[in-house]
């Protein structure tokens, strides 16, 4: 990762989930070339995407709780410390979509809907 992704209030993230991580893999592959890496995280697979070796975001399976949601792409967002920055949200008139969890060896996140129904990750980097 960049360290200016680490940048608090920068969009450090990308992720898609999908039904079809292979598709995914090929079409984005292809029009971007971007490099693929596919690793084990918390236990489950996941793809790294790379551009000149650089991580820039990643694609996993839609997780099954998700139901029949679509193909989506989400953004994450640096912040100093999610469970602050969560709370402040939900102060300001939001809401805490998925509460704050651990990635193990990496960081910490959350998704809030913003007021007008909008959903971002939050993201704090492991120091």
């Amino acid at each position: 990762m960049l360290e200016t992704q680490k940048e608090v209030g920068r969009f450090c993230w990308g992720e898609l989930l999908t039904n079809d991580v292979a598709g995914a893999k090929q079409f984005y592959g292809e029009l971007f070339g971007w490099q693929m890496e596919d690793i084990v995280c918390g236990g489950m697979e996941y793809t790294t995407v790379k551009v000149n070796g650089d991580d820039i975001g990643g694609i996993m399976k839609t997780p099954a709780e998700a139901g029949d949601m679509p193909s989506m792409w989400g953004n994450y967002v640096t912040v100093d410390n999610v469970d602050v920055s969560a709370a402040k949200a939900e102060q300001m008139g939001g809401a805490i979509y998925v509460p704050a969890q651990d990635i193990p060896d990496t960081g910490r996140f959350c998704v809030i809907k913003d007021p007008q129904g909008a959903m971002l990750s939050l993201f704090s980097h492991n120091k």
